[in-house]
């Protein structure tokens, strides 16, 4: 049982050692691509390799760059981001990625925290980081665009010639990568070259993804499931990135439309969003159509011949997404519910989901491509070991892991690199799940999250809110624990940010205005029904609704910790103001 080995890694001991041998593979091959204006400008692994030396000619002659220093990287998702990347590395020194979301203090905070003198970004930076030179005592600033003020990539190209690569240890840190999680102040994962490399390598002896493979990127390339799945590992094996000019929606259709890729890393929110809206289109069609089309989805169930009849009778609607050379989608980041896995996959769409953290490089299982059987998060990839530690009577306990992705530890944080690396090498990520008999990984929730009741009882927020999530009327959705004042018990409630355009389209047919208390009605109605089988002292005791989005990390899940100490009132309904409308 569990993964297929079909091929044996190549053996890199470094990240640029990689990049360097892919480079010469595969000189004139297209390696990542983005639509600019009315056109799209395009890299081959050679165009790369040459600016790549040239960047880090740059970092060694003009910026004195040593081996083990330090260089932050600030912009969006364009293929220049992965040339300053290996430049970089190239260079012998280590990356420190910032989130290009996070607001200006925030970023401000973390150049400070981590000493860093030197930054690349992009022109949508630049005033920034030319603000923060005096104060943070910025050395260098250079540019992936042209602006006038600061040496930039095509300057860089006119001057220099380019060096060979600076000889680095596998032990040497890559990166530095920052993230608060959903659960408060940002810790600064240290990865080094091994940690990557050993990541990639597991994930290639058992993934079939091969260099005439096209990724679409939609994630941010500063986080490490985007940055080593979606940008490093189709480098290892010479496929080609197509990067979205961004999120927005009509824009990103229109880029994986020209692009047709073969491989699609995504989320669960992106893809719950995707069925939300093909199941809201199929609502709205005719009677006759809409049977044909739950008939076809029913064929999934013929085992084997289902999965491909379901390739075949979708076609139109894969064509018109384009997503008809798509050999699989790949979710992470968080869980993914089970009713949106078995919906893709009953419209012909094969989805592989992986599990890991930024802590892991991040890959620790994926589910074999042969035998998901999802909601499983899969088996361990080749050097990964999990362990359940403190199993229940149930077998859940908290998830472990140990083996070379293991992060070196966290940045200037010897207490709280401790207090998750065991001192034989476990790795305790913080999540509660249990094994199966074959050795398939299944996640229950946080250890953070977790609803702990007066009688001992444990609540995973995750179970109620996957359930609930199957509503069309319900966007997002928040459980938490909130002690009662009155009787002390700790008791289950929830924030709820319903599907407005579903909201309104079932009024709409209702005949009834869509006000507050028409949406409460609503959401309650599909709460108890969809909670129903679940035991009682699970059950969401009170909820109120909210009007905007919940605050996500850039992997999509809410910022939870943001919601600390909430408690819903008797009688409360909104919590936040009314909605307008649609003209």
């Amino acid at each position: 049982m569990g993964h297929r080995i079909f091929r044996r890694p190549k053996g890199f001991k470094t990240i640029t050692e990689m990049f360097e041998s892919s480079a010469k593979e595969f000189a004139g091959k297209e390696m990542s691509r983005q639509r600019r204006g009315k056109g799209w400008i395009s890299y081959t692994y050679a165009d790369a390799h040459s600016r790549v030396r040239k960047i880090a000619h740059f970092l060694r002659d003009e910026w004195g760059i040593k081996r083990g220093d330090k260089v932050a990287l600030v912009g969006e998702n364009r293929p220049e981001w992965g040339q300053a990347y290996l430049g970089v590395l190239w260079a012998g020194a280590t990356v420190v990625p910032l989130d290009a979301r996070l607001n200006e203090m925030e970023r401000r905070y973390l150049l400070d925290f981590a000493e860093v003198k030197h930054v690349i970004v992009s022109n949508r930076y630049l005033k920034e980081m030319l603000e923060f030179r005096k104060d943070l005592g910025l050395k260098g600033i250079l540019s992936m665009d042209e602006n006038g003020e600061t040496p930039s990539f095509a300057s860089v190209e006119e001057r220099y010639g380019g060096i060979d690569r600076v000889e680095v240890d596998p032990e040497d840190l890559a990166e530095i990568l920052f993230t608060s999680g959903t659960t408060g102040s940002p810790k600064g994962v240290m990865l080094t070259h091994g940690n990557i490399m050993s990541d990639i390598e597991g994930v290639y002896q058992v993934i079939p993804i091969y260099e005439d493979d096209v990724f679409f990127s939609i994630l941010p390339l500063h986080h490490v499931y985007e940055c080593t799945v979606g940008f490093l590992a189709p480098i290892y094996i010479g496929a080609t990135v197509s990067y979205a000019r961004s999120l927005r929606p009509n824009e990103m259709m229109e880029d994986l439309k020209d692009t047709r890729p073969t491989v699609w890393l995504t989320v669960p929110l992106i893809l719950e969003k995707m069925l939300t809206r093909i199941n809201r289109e199929v609502s709205k069609a005719p009677p006759v159509k809409k049977a044909v089309f739950h008939a076809f989805k029913g064929s999934r169930r013929i085992p084997f011949v289902g999965e491909r009849l379901n390739r075949r009778l979708f076609r139109p609607l894969h064509q018109r997404l384009g997503l008809d050379r798509l050999k699989f989608m790949v979710s992470g980041g968080a869980a993914l519910p089970l009713w949106v896995a078995r919906g893709m996959e009953e419209l012909g769409f094969k989805m592989i989901q992986g599990y890991g953290l930024s802590e892991t490089s991040p890959i620790l299982t994926v589910t074999p491509p042969h035998d998901s059987r999802l909601p499983s998060v899969g088996v361990p990839i080749p050097g990964a070991e999990i362990r359940i530690f403190d199993p229940n009577e149930n077998g859940e306990g908290e998830i472990a892991a140990r083996g070379p992705m293991i992060m070196k530890g966290y940045y200037k944080n010897e207490k709280a690199t401790r207090e998750v690396i065991t001192e034989d090498g476990w790795f305790l990520t913080g999540d509660i799940g249990y094994m199966d008999g074959d050795g398939y990984l299944y996640i229950t929730g946080r250890k953070k999250a977790v609803i702990v009741t007066k009688g001992g009882k444990n609540i995973y927020p995750e179970e109620i809110e996957t359930k609930v999530l199957e509503s069309p009327f319900v966007e997002e959705i928040l459980v938490f624990g909130a002690k009662n004042p009155e009787t002390g018990d700790e008791e289950v409630q929830a924030l709820v940010y319903p599907n407005l355009d579903a909201v309104r389209d079932e009024a709409h047919r209702l005949g009834i205005k869509p006000d507050d208390e028409f949406i409460y009605s609503l959401v309650e109605r599909e709460i108890e029904r969809l909670t129903r089988d679940l035991a009682s002292y699970k059950r969401i005791k009170r909820f109120a609704l909210r009007y905007e989005e919940f605050p996500k990390t850039t992997t999509r899940k809410i910022k939870r910790h943001l919601f600390k100490g909430l408690y819903i009132e008797p009688g409360e309904k909104v919590k936040d103001a009314g909605i307008e409308e649609k003209e």
